[in-house]
């Protein structure tokens, strides 16, 4: 195979993966560890690919590019629907829980329109929204103030004020990015802040992370692995990253979008 039919194949692969390690190619294109190392280089050359520690991903936006919540919805759509399947087995009625804003619990709040007498926190306007028009009379959206962000969080001053007077029995928390170095991130600043204070707010921590989001890195960490009770993603996670994540977070959740 030449090197650029390989490179072609490699970069098939990130892209369906989200990521890949040189270990794994070695085996599977039969070629050296540093021929792997160069591919990568040259893809990443190119602006295809981000290098990491032992492999590479898909080439990410900066740590403050936030896209907008429409562009962020149809992305991933099949696991992020898994993924809020699978988080909203773990809700008991009449408790309070607390949803971020993130596009996969947005797809959650469609789940807890027909479960009596929640309370629901939240700084996300779709989550509102779902529950406004869809949820139960005995049922009660707490909405913070704040200022609007590119994902339709509420968030700043005003925002933090609201979440830090209460107390929640479970926090459904979007991410942006999961490394073991930065733990989860998210690209604006003004969220990081009111995420810490409703994490602070939770007696349990869940998070719901697609697969994209490892080794993806925002500019501010709003929590390390380890303070993650539950983690929720979906099996385009590679195998090592998930032994990492397991050996992090309280307990990992693996949800297949097509079984």
């Amino acid at each position: 195979m030449l090197a650029q039919q390989r490179q072609a194949a490699i970069l098939d692969l990130v892209r369906r993966h989200g990521g890949v390690r040189v270990s794994q190619l070695v085996r599977q294109f039969g070629v050296s560890d540093m021929t792997i190392r160069r591919d990568l280089e040259a893809l990443a050359d190119r602006g295809l690919v981000d290098k990491v520690h032992g492999g590479a991903t898909i080439a990410g936006p900066g740590s403050t590019e936030e896209p907008g919540f429409d562009a962020k919805s149809v992305r991933q759509r099949n696991e992020k629907g898994a993924i809020a399947e699978r988080a909203a087995k773990l809700i008991e009625p009449h408790t309070a829980v607390a949803l971020s804003a993130g596009t996969t619990t947005a797809a959650l709040a469609a789940h807890l329109v027909d479960v009596p007498g929640l309370t629901i926190v939240t700084n996300s306007i779709p989550v509102a929204d779902t529950l406004y028009h869809a949820g139960r009379p005995d049922q009660t959206v707490v909405l913070t103030g704040g200022i609007r962000t590119p994902s339709d969080a509420l968030a700043g001053p005003v925002a933090e004020a609201a979440i830090g007077s209460l107390n929640v029995d479970v926090l459904f928390l979007g991410v942006h990015g999961m490394s073991p170095r930065t733990g989860f991130t998210t690209p604006n600043l003004m969220e990081a802040g009111t995420n810490r204070l409703l994490v602070a707010a939770a007696r349990r921590l869940v998070v719901l992370a697609d697969h994209t989001k490892w080794e993806m890195v925002g500019i501010a960490t709003i929590t390390p692995l380890d303070e993650a009770d539950i983690l929720i993603t979906d099996v385009g996670l590679a195998a090592e990253a998930r032994v990492q994540l397991a050996e992090r977070v309280g307990e990992l959740i693996v949800v297949d979008p097509n079984g």
